[in-house]
């Protein structure tokens, strides 16, 4: 009880205030007024201060053991919050929702579950932290990253056991811990605070185990929600609309859409705004299924005034259309966010039941068009942007997303902080002027002599007119310029304050590369020769000689081959620690931006 009064107490006056209540509902995704947290303040202030009090407090932990917190609306808020499981960690009190622990050890037990590799894991219990534990050699977090975007990581560069390996060395755990974080950085995971350490000892980092997780779950649940896959979404449009007010929204806004679209079509007034208070009483749910397929999905759910037993039913409607989910009606009923947004998204996954498009309609909305989808480079940028880990930035789709110029601005201040004089940004921009302001002043800030960046016809109202080349162009120096600062600061001995140039990081591989008595060189970062990735994958072995194993290592003659070697070099950087955002494709087809942050990552986690 002490331990759920502090987690109100925020500042440890011994009370708990209207302000700290407030976070505490927001935090719980209960909160709906200020006269909310007034009323409830009220309802357990015996003296009349304005406060909750310990006695106070414990006056309704009391109500509540001996039954009697039923009529008491605080006796819910208490329950939601000691749900929340609470644990110690070297950083301060982490909380941490036993429910999503549960439901992501059985998302992974099934869909992991045939795994040979993972036979000394499999299955995670669904109670406790077992989760916690089992990501301890690295293996389940790495084949759940392929499970979620798939061949992110080549299998081949991890360590396992069989064979005469009985059990992995610590050298080996932090060879696939590395790996796992790295390839998850590669496909937009945020994982500030999260390194090997932190999975070996996952029992003490719970919320950092299930932070990383979620974010894999909901990687794998929602990449496919999006036009290019989904081109029917564009009957979602709404009035005085256009394909690109559609193609700024995140997956989890098209759901939004999504759901109201066939709350709307089936005559319902009913409409959701997010995916927690608004749909724990099922009613959309209910609604939604059986606007998709009426002939299976009744809506006899309705008729229940148990929120348990609506949820019951909507589960049991979801398993008729074989959808796959975690989902048990309590975390329906408690308004979960996390959860039933993964709900949404295997539902929709399953059958979005939207018409499709005609021929003609995909000609009409421009959506055959060639450069509709993501370009590689677009993907690279936008991994590494939302890998920097900035508060409130988020990239989903690059070239609208920095359209406001807010987010170039915040790239920028990451990159050399302070720069930015925010006074002199628009934070809220809502017309093209202020937008064109914001990206008037990033262009300003580039050709500075802090980032000197080369931007010869760039200006502002090009970014907001989503001009691709040359958003292209100033990202990507942007990116340059972050990566070799970063080189400069971990090599600093090496380079000695000096600014780090193409010329020293292609003179220090091919000397690296020599001193370990190996014959192959790179002439510059467009060097055909590198197509094979022989020269990778010695410099690898060179940097340290125990990371490469040779058996699946070829010439790299045929195509076939090319493409092994290019996918086995990225992920044995990834084991020695190094970030790296290519694909085996951009080492195949030698694309010179994509070689130079290759090799300057290699050179940043050499001895």
């Amino acid at each position: 009880m002490e331990l759920v009064f502090k987690s109100f107490d925020k500042d440890g006056s011994g009370h708990i205030d209207a302000k700290e209540l407030k976070e505490a509902l927001k935090n719980l995704k209960m909160y709906e007024s200020d006269s909310q947290v007034t009323s409830l303040i009220k309802e357990v202030d015996s003296n009349k201060s304005g406060t909750i009090e310990w006695n106070e407090f414990l006056d309704v932990c009391l109500a509540i053991k001996h039954g009697k917190g039923g009529s008491l609306k605080f006796a819910h808020i208490y329950s939601k919050q000691k749900a929340l499981v609470t644990v110690a960690g070297h950083s301060g009190t982490h909380s941490f929702a036993e429910e999503e622990m549960s439901a992501f050890s059985e998302h992974l037990n099934q869909c992991l579950g045939q795994d040979k590799d993972l036979k000394h894991l499999l299955p995670i219990e669904s109670k406790g932290m077992d989760l916690c534990k089992k990501v301890k050699d690295g293996l389940l977090i790495a084949k759940f990253i392929n499970v979620a975007v798939p061949e992110t990581i080549d299998e081949r560069a991890l360590n396992k056991l069989g064979g005469k390996t009985k059990e992995l060395t610590l050298f080996q755990i932090n060879e696939n811990q590395n790996l796992g974080i790295a390839a998850a950085k590669s496909i937009g995971v945020i994982t500030t605070n999260v390194g090997a350490a932190e999975l070996i000892n996952g029992e003490k980092y719970p919320h950092l185990v299930l932070g990383m997780v979620w974010q894999l779950v909901k990687i794998q649940l929602l990449n496919a929600i999006s036009l290019k896959n989904h081109p029917e979404l564009i009957r979602l449009l709404e009035e005085g609309e256009e394909l690109a007010d559609l193609l700024k929204l995140t997956p989890e806004q098209l759901l939004l859409r999504w759901v109201n679209y066939h709350l709307k079509k089936s005559g319902s007034t009913k409409r959701i705004k997010n995916f927690g208070g608004d749909v724990k009483d099922s009613e959309a749910y209910t609604i939604l299924l059986n606007q998709i397929a009426p002939g299976v999905c009744d809506k006899t759910a309705l008729s229940l005034t148990d929120p348990l037993k609506r949820a019951d039913k909507v589960i049991a409607n979801s398993k008729k259309l074989e959808v796959k989910s975690f989902m048990k009606p309590a975390d329906i009923a408690s308004g979960n966010p996390r959860l039933n947004l993964a709900f949404v998204a295997a539902i929709f996954n399953q059958c979005p039941g939207l018409d499709p498009l005609s021929k003609e309609e995909l000609e009409k909305a421009g959506i055959m068009d060639d450069d509709f989808g993501d370009s590689r480079e677009e993907r690279a940028f936008r991994m590494w942007m939302n890998s920097l880990g900035i508060k409130d930035l988020y990239v989903n789709s690059l070239f609208e997303d920095v359209k406001d110029g807010l987010g170039l601005l915040k790239v920028i201040d990451h990159i050399e902080p302070h720069i930015v004089d925010w006074k002199k940004a628009e934070m809220a921009p809502k017309n093209k002027f202020q937008k064109c302001t914001n990206n008037n002043y990033a262009v300003d800030l580039g050709k500075a002599k802090e980032l000197n960046l080369s931007l010869v016809g760039t200006g502002g109202s090009d970014i907001v007119d989503g001009n691709k080349k040359l958003i292209l162009g100033f990202v990507w120096q942007l990116m340059r310029k972050h990566t070799l600062k970063f080189l400069a600061e971990v090599q600093a001995k090496k380079f000695g304050g000096k600014p780090v140039t193409d010329e020293m990081i292609v003179a220090w591989a091919n000397e690296t590369v020599k001193a370990s008595g190996k014959e192959t060189k790179m002439t510059g970062f467009k060097d055909p020769s590198l197509c094979d990735s022989v020269f990778f994958i010695d410099l690898l072995a060179a940097v340290d000689n125990r990371v490469i194993n040779w058996e699946y290592v070829t010439d790299g003659k045929s195509a076939e081959d090319k493409l092994n070697n290019a996918r086995y070099a990225i992920s044995v950087a990834r084991k020695l620690g190094a970030t790296i955002f290519l694909l085996p494709e951009d080492i195949v087809e030698v694309k010179p931006k994509m070689i130079l942050t290759f090799v300057a990552s290699i050179m940043s986690v050499s001895k």
